[in-house]
């Protein structure tokens, strides 16, 4: 969003909770409208040339054995480790950016918005854009408490560093328990793999910033968990200082904007990592946003309108995650075997086709911003 601001001729803020900038986390996908986005911010080729390489997901019983694949490498959808984009992104981006500070307060009149920050000091601003996250706080203080917008979908899940010698390279590699899933993430470009956990539970309460709590809930919910490698894949996350845990959920809100206040990314609409869709999302709508006040002067009470219509097809499509937890997480023994043998038939290929055409059939034009920059 900053950088596409700043193409048009418009300075922003960025500020970040963080004290440096966060290189952390997992593969994202760069698919649909977002590989025309990163085109068109000349970024395409280092995309490709950082790409993760990953063939697919694999799924093994308790001794290591591959019981069926499901290979979903896509050479037009190019999979990128999120600290590799977020790094791209940044060096694209010449703007003033706030680290280690946070919003406290936000008053709103008919020229702007009056900020007050926890620790800088207060200035004014036209609009101010909400791109902080499921748990956003600017959407907090605009909107409300967040138990009004997030839908909990009944699982928790992290991920953390690992040692790679436990994966198999170029491969997500998964095993499944009732209720749970262990797994490995190995790049095939990435010296350096992902631990996976995920686990269904009834609503948990903790507090979301605190890593140890994290680790805590982990390893209960994997106690006595002894197949496979998950012991191993354990002990090698919790001592990731990076280690990170949060509800499998989505974010539902009727609209994104207050006045000149506006929600961007998982802020307005997380649609869950089971989607897979959330870098997706948060390209092609940082660019909509961007272009919209660009060719509307700014002009909020224009542009907000434009950006919920044109995005929201898209939002809503990615939200029908459909099969995707339970593929990853089955109740019962009896559904991991009815998994297992889908996953081996042609069948899943032929499901995202079908799911890819109708994503194209319902979205919106990505209009050309780029001659407005």
């Amino acid at each position: 969003m900053a950088s596409w601001l700043a193409r048009h001729g418009i300075q922003p803020t960025v500020v970040e909770r963080a004290s440096a900038l966060r290189l952390g986390g997992n593969g994202v996908d760069v698919r649909g409208d977002a590989v025309t986005v990163v085109e068109r911010m000349g970024l395409l080729p280092r995309v490709r040339e950082l790409a993760t390489d990953v063939r697919g997901m694999q799924f093994v019983d308790a001794t290591g054995r591959a019981v069926a694949r499901i290979h979903t490498q896509d050479p037009a959808s190019p999979e990128i480790m999120r600290g590799d984009l977020v790094a791209l992104l940044r060096a694209a981006t010449d703007v003033d950016v706030l680290l280690g500070d946070s919003i406290r307060a936000l008053e709103q009149d008919d020229d702007g918005v009056h900020v007050t920050f926890e620790h800088s000091p207060a200035r004014r601003f036209d609009p101010v854009v909400g791109a902080d996250g499921m748990h956003s706080n600017v959407r907090r203080i605009a909107f409300g408490p967040e138990e009004r917008f997030i839908t909990f979908k009944d699982h928790y899940f992290a991920f953390a560093d690992t040692d790679a010698a436990l994966g198999e390279d170029r491969w997500v590699t998964m095993f499944n328990t009732p209720g749970k899933m262990a797994g490995i993430y190995r790049s095939g470009n990435h010296a350096q793999a992902k631990a996976y956990f995920m686990f269904r539970s009834a609503p948990l309460d903790y507090d979301h910033r605190d890593v140890a709590e994290h680790k805590r809930l982990v390893s209960e919910a994997f106690a006595g968990e002894a197949g496979w490698r998950t012991r191993q894949l354990l002990d090698s996350a919790l001592t990731d200082p990076g280690f990170y845990f949060d509800a499998l959920g989505q974010v539902r809100m009727n609209s994104w904007s207050d006045g000149r206040v506006v929600l961007l990314g998982d802020a307005a609409w997380c649609a869950s990592p089971a989607s897979g869709a959330g870098a997706e999302l948060a390209l092609v709508g940082a660019y909509r946003l961007a272009g919209e006040l660009a060719a509307a002067n700014g002009d909020h009470r224009v542009v907000f309108p434009r950006y919920d219509a044109a995005h929201r097809p898209l939002v809503n499509d990615k939200q029908q995650i459909g099969p995707n937890v339970r593929l990853k997480v089955p109740k019962t023994d009896g559904g991991r075997c009815v998994r297992d043998v889908v996953a081996r038939l042609p069948l899943m290929k032929a499901m995202s086709a079908v799911e890819r055409r109708a994503q194209a059939r319902n979205a919106r034009p990505l209009p050309d911003f780029t001659r407005a920059a």
